[in-house]
């Protein structure tokens, strides 16, 4: 999964919040160098991948990219499934996808000095554009996706994945919707994070 997923699976753990953000950017043993909490965040997101990666569904639908992506299709499934999260978070989270932003933004901020240092180029990019309250709109996925083009080994597609976005929006977002649910509920039960959803 991206970035919002994973805020959104660390439930109220400040610790946890910070590791699950990191995950992508500590390697190996690496996570031993941090606080317990913070270390139990690392290896969640890990277990988030794992169980992401390995989904029949999840597989189903990054064959939509491959064509173009070829073994990167996941990571595009994970931005776009950002976007169904962001585009439908009243009916999963308590509060605006606004607050929540804030919310996470603060935390992270305020443990600025712990972050990666991948993460602390990035992170004031993340927070003044309000990259996560983005994914809510086709444009903000077109654009993380065209970055990521930019700045990593993703190729540069960015326009044919909002192509196929676009073609078959209702059935990606199906898909997302019998994933996510099974993301969570592995989450809660696995690892004992509290996520608070709406009544």
């Amino acid at each position: 999964m991206n970035y919002l997923a994973h805020l959104y699976l660390s439930g109220e753990d400040e610790e946890l919040i910070v590791g699950n953000f990191i995950g992508d950017h500590v390697k190996g043993n690496h996570y031993l160098h941090f606080p317990a909490k913070v270390q139990e965040g690392i290896l969640l997101h890990r277990q988030i991948d794992s169980f992401t990666d390995q989904h029949p569904v999840v597989r189903d639908c990054g064959r939509r990219f491959h064509t173009n992506y070829g073994r990167y299709s996941g990571i595009v499934t994970d931005v776009i499934f950002d976007h169904f999260l962001a585009s439908g978070w009243q009916r999963y989270a308590v509060g605006t996808l606004r607050q929540f932003s804030k919310h996470v933004h603060a935390i992270l901020l305020s443990k600025f000095i712990m972050l990666p240092l991948e993460v602390k180029l990035f992170l004031p990019f993340l927070v003044q554009h309000k990259r996560l309250e983005s994914y809510a709109g086709l444009e903000g996925i077109y654009q993380s996706l065209a970055i990521m083009g930019r700045r990593t080994s993703l190729p540069q597609e960015a326009g044919f994945a909002l192509r196929v976005l676009q073609q078959d929006y209702q059935p990606i977002k199906d898909e997302f919707e019998q994933f996510f649910p099974e993301l969570v509920s592995f989450v809660e039960n696995n690892f004992g994070v509290e996520i608070r959803k709406p009544s």
